[in-house]
């Protein structure tokens, strides 16, 4: 079982025009501290935070408790001039979970309502013996050679967007999730996804778009193990120039 968290900020919409419209960068920066906030937190427990829409954020905590979130709502409120809710649910698959996780929150009140603050809606946790994370770490197939050095800067980027806009098409329908982590760099919670599936899905994608993917999967009961796990397998197919789209190496805690 996988447990998903999803992070709000509480009447943020508002509260950027309140009294006036707040400097851009001041929002942004506010937004990318926030994030680096919860994830140095979240991480400490071995899980690990995927930003959505920066006022919205997506993690897999297992191993997390009640009072692990709250601690966390705490800091924030303490340091911030903005307060956090959150959601939490657990399922069999990530897409799911963070289903479940939305709806509880949502029951609580609006996002942006005056009147919701700092709520902490606990569908279910992940009992220690059930835990269980599958990560996948996907890359684009030579990007430099064939882009970051020899095209505009965002033409890379458009090409990147347009390979996670498949990969997020392709893997929600097998309920998984998928969040870009950087450069041309995927990371996906894919509990219940089988090898041979994500095979033929990034095959799929190579033959509708001609963007080449390898991947390396790990397994774990907790999200920073499995995400490192899908590290090694990722790095052992780029250091053995393995032709194998796929590379799995299972870690079970």
């Amino acid at each position: 079982m996988i447990q998903m968290t999803l992070i709000q900020i509480d009447n943020y919409g508002p509260w950027t025009v309140t009294p006036n419209p707040r400097n851009e960068s001041d929002l942004q920066i506010l937004q990318a501290e926030l994030f680096a906030d919860v994830q140095r937190q979240i991480a400490m427990k071995k899980g690990l935070v995927f930003f959505t829409r920066f006022d919205n954020m997506l993690a897999v905590t297992n191993g997390l408790n009640e009072e692990d979130h709250m601690r966390i709502q705490r800091s924030i409120r303490n340091r911030y001039p903005i307060t956090i809710s959150m959601g939490v649910g657990t399922a069999k698959t990530p897409y799911e979970a963070q289903k479940i996780a939305t709806e509880v929150l949502q029951e609580k009140g609006g996002a942006q309502s005056a009147e919701r603050e700092e709520i902490l809606a606990i569908d279910s946790l992940v009992k220690k013996e059930d835990s269980f994370v599958q990560m996948a770490h996907i890359d684009i197939n030579g990007v430099t050679e064939s882009l970051t050095d020899i095209v505009p800067a965002f033409d890379t980027n458009f090409m990147v967007n347009k390979a996670q806009h498949y990969l997020m098409t392709k893997l929600i329908e097998k309920g998984a999730l998928l969040f870009f982590i950087g450069g041309d760099n995927f990371m996906s919670p894919c509990n219940e996804l089988g090898i041979e599936e994500l095979k033929i899905l990034l095959e799929e994608i190579y033959s509708e778009i001609g963007i080449a993917l390898k991947a390396g999967v790990g397994r774990s009961d907790n999200a920073e193990d499995a995400a490192y796990m899908a590290d090694l397998g990722l790095e052992e197919i780029r250091e053995g120039n393995n032709k194998e789209i796929i590379h799995v190496l299972e870690k079970y805690d």
